[in-house]
């Protein structure tokens, strides 16, 4: 049986940690939008300097091009025994673009992990992570302006997983491993429960 998931956060709850965790306990693929960007914008490509054009001032890609990207990723690789979105869906209208992206390829979307951490945390975070990873997106004013963007566009996308019954939401403070082993538990939990 395969597992089709998404992980939500806002920035700085350790998402592409996480992900990279669940992805090889679980055996799936890991399909990170930020991470697709961020090796653009290194490699100076014309998808780099668009999303850098965005990403630099806090806000978030424009759909069109970040939907199309998750269906070329989706696309190029079968992920037979499934796969973990990382930074998508972030909108509602993504949502929809999703549902259409996966019935055309005769898949269906098991959960949503949705990991909470409180704003001042994610500051303290992000800004540790700044020093440590010299990554220009986040100075504080961005940082705080992230925030506020994952508030304001998440909202719709956590309502409409929690209405469909797929929506997992976990405490994202505590160690890696901690966080981890509550998604994990979370996980197996609802997955044994909904089949």
């Amino acid at each position: 049986m395969s597992k089709n998931l998404v992980l939500v956060g806002p920035p700085g709850a350790g998402k592409g940690t996480q992900a990279e965790l669940l992805t090889e306990s679980l055996g799936i693929t890991h399909v990170s939008t930020g991470t697709i960007f961020r090796d653009n914008i290194k490699a100076r490509t014309e998808l780099g300097q668009l999303a850098l054009s965005y990403i630099s001032r806090g806000n978030l890609v424009p759909d069109e091009v970040t939907d199309s990207l998750v269906r070329d990723c989706l696309q190029q690789d079968p992920m037979l025994a499934g796969f973990l979105l990382d930074g998508y869906p972030r909108t509602g209208e993504q949502v929809i673009s999703l549902d259409n992206m996966l019935a055309d390829m005769d898949k269906t979307l098991d959960a949503v992990v949705q990991i909470h951490i409180p704003d001042e945390e994610i500051v303290a975070r992000l800004l540790k992570r700044a020093e440590q990873e010299d990554r220009m997106d986040d100075t504080e004013e961005v940082i705080r302006h992230r925030i506020e963007v994952y508030h304001q566009t998440t909202a719709p996308l956590i309502d409409i997983y929690k209405q469909r019954g797929i929506l997992l939401s976990v405490n994202g403070l505590g160690s890696v491993a901690e966080v981890s082993q509550r998604i994990l538990t979370a996980l197996k939990e609802f997955l044994v429960s909904n089949n």
